[in-house]
């Protein structure tokens, strides 16, 4: 896959990032590399092969999936930096 110099400027307006015109270039190349790399990962056959959480083979520890309302509050609102009445205190931002 061919990445343009328009295609470049757009994902870096997209992602706020500040691109100079002899940057584009090469940052089309590169971003072209990459594609080209993400398709050959594509033609590898995986079926039959298991997802992987780890290089280790391991079994994550389980709990109990319970609804519960944590009973915790003053616990979180310790961390804030203004808390009112029991909930998080923030400033009016809309007149």
């Amino acid at each position: 896959m061919s990445v343009d110099a328009d295609t470049v400027r757009k994902v870096a307006k997209l992602a706020r990032i500040a691109v100079e015109d002899h940057e584009v270039e090469p940052f089309a190349k590169e971003l072209s590399g990459i594609l080209d790399w993400v398709e050959q990962l594509q033609e590898v056959d995986v079926t039959g092969i298991e997802p992987m959480t780890s290089a280790v083979p391991m079994r994550l520890k389980r709990r109990e999936d319970a609804v519960t309302d944590g009973n915790r509050r003053d616990d979180i609102l310790a961390n804030a930096p203004d808390a009112r009445e029991g909930f998080f205190a923030v400033p009016k931002v809309v007149e």
